[in-house]
């Protein structure tokens, strides 16, 4: 069976509710088992242990959350030319842009020799001022099921082999 990990991080359950969404429907696709994991708990051998990847992070300042750098960093050389090849895709929660994040992921993955299966799906929120980029976050349904077909998506090429 093959195994997908979704590692995220969320501040304000944005980037949760998109990686929850996307587990769910990665764990309905026979063949390929799911697994979530904050970024501060995933490790090398999470990595290591999986057939491919789903990095969901929120947009702060224009990077990624610094616990999804901090997850990169402590993988990164432990993981280095042992993951060639496997497919990865990845979430942004963003207030107003989401691109900053986006490509710094493709720049790391690249990195790792990490295949992007799918261009980075950026979920804007429209938040500005500092109560609204602090205030708990609530993902639409569209946006939901965006993050649901993309889980289910990386789940079914890996159990068929498309990856």
């Amino acid at each position: 069976m093959k195994r997908l990990i979704i590692v995220y991080h969320t501040m304000t359950g944005a980037a949760q509710q998109l990686a929850t969404a996307a587990h769910s429907a990665a764990s309905d696709e026979a063949g390929c088992s799911a697994e979530l994991v904050t970024a501060a708990a995933a490790d090398v051998e999470h990595v290591l242990s999986a057939d491919g990847y789903l990095f969901v992070t929120p947009e702060n300042l224009a990077t990624m959350a610094g616990r999804m750098k901090d997850f990169f960093d402590r993988i990164y050389y432990g993981a280095l030319d042992k993951v060639n090849g496997r497919p990865y895709a990845a979430i942004i929660a963003a207030g107003t842009d989401g691109e900053g994040a986006a490509r710094q992921i493709q720049r790391i993955a690249t990195g790792l020799r990490l295949k992007e299966i799918a261009p980075p799906t950026i979920v804007l929120n429209g938040a500005q001022t500092p109560e609204q980029i602090l205030a708990p976050k609530y993902v639409p349904e569209v946006d939901l099921g965006r993050a649901r077909e993309l889980g289910a998506a990386i789940a079914a090429g890996l159990a068929s082999g498309v990856f």
